[in-house]
């Protein structure tokens, strides 16, 4: 399965990276560049391996899904650029290369960030998404809510107020508005787009969050015990900046418990569907195992 897993993510990560450089708009030089810069950095694209994946669930493939998980990736490329600005986590490398405020500036990060999010809507509601225009519209509501105000952006809100006094209910309230919401939305997206039923959306959504829980706390334990270089940003950032984690919350073996029971919390939503939902499951155990 491991093997199977890693073939199809690459050959989604090749898809959406073709899909984003086919649908990036024409724009002034400077603008352009900067959003092929943020866009097309290398990444894992595990957001958009999950629309992928879980529309294959129903059945359902092609450009139309790989444009919605392209949108999901802009999405997620844009709040990239705009966290590493110096007035929120101020970073200056991400993905093994110089942040785009430091490769370019910041006004044209800033703007680079606000274009990427506007040609995510521009792509879900496109024609060539979906024939039913319903399914589009669905698309985009969900996608505003979990990438908005009730989402990640209001995750990051309360991320950059929070401190160090947060406690683990805190902790974890931010965290599943700040990274679990767009995987959220990425389980749910390839519902919608695969027509599945009300119940089988549901068990997707719950994926999708347990899901986020695993990488946000196998970020944190990356941010505490990993190399910078081999995660491609620099690491001890959240001790540095008194961030409230399950890490610091809990400790080193705390939190690789809180990462194991989310795992086990994903898989277990996908046991309905059976073997057919096994690279989903070996998604969640791949997000795991990257600080085993």
């Amino acid at each position: 399965m491991a093997d199977e897993f890693a073939g199809r993510l690459k050959t989604a990560q090749e898809t959406v990276v073709a899909t984003l450089a086919a649908l990036l708009p024409e724009a002034p030089a400077r603008l352009a560049e900067a959003m092929r810069y943020a866009v097309l950095a290398p990444g894992k694209r595990l957001r958009p391996f999950v629309v992928i994946e879980t529309a294959r669930l129903f059945g359902k493939e092609g450009a139309g899904v790989a444009r919605v998980a392209a949108a999901v990736e802009c999405i997620h490329c844009y709040s990239l650029v705009h966290d590493d600005l110096p007035a929120m986590d101020d970073d200056d490398v991400r993905r093994g290369q110089p942040t785009v405020h430091k490769a370019f500036d910041e006004a044209t990060a800033i703007l680079a960030g606000d274009a990427l999010l506007t040609l995510a809507f521009a792509i879900v509601t496109g024609k060539f998404t979906d024939d039913d225009p319903a399914v589009r519209c669905t698309i985009a509501d969900a996608l505003a809510h979990f990438a908005g105000a009730g989402g990640m952006v209001g995750g990051q809100t309360l991320d950059m107020a929070g401190g160090a006094d947060m406690n683990e209910m805190a902790v974890r309230a931010m965290q599943a508005m700040k990274t679990g919401a767009l995987f959220r939305f990425a389980a749910e997206a390839g519902a919608i787009l695969g027509r599945a039923s009300a119940a089988d959306r549901a068990r997707l959504a719950r994926y999708g969050e347990a899901l986020g829980v695993a990488f946000q706390v196998a970020d944190d334990l990356i941010d505490a015990t990993g190399d910078a270089a081999a995660a491609g940003k620099a690491t001890a950032k959240d001790a540095a900046k008194g961030k409230a984690t399950l890490v610091k919350l809990r400790g080193v073996d705390g939190a690789r418990a809180a990462l194991a029971q989310a795992l086990d919390e994903a898989v277990a939503a996908l046991e309905p569907f059976g073997a057919r939902a096994a690279v989903l499951a070996e998604t969640a155990r791949f997000v795991a195992a990257q600080v085993s």
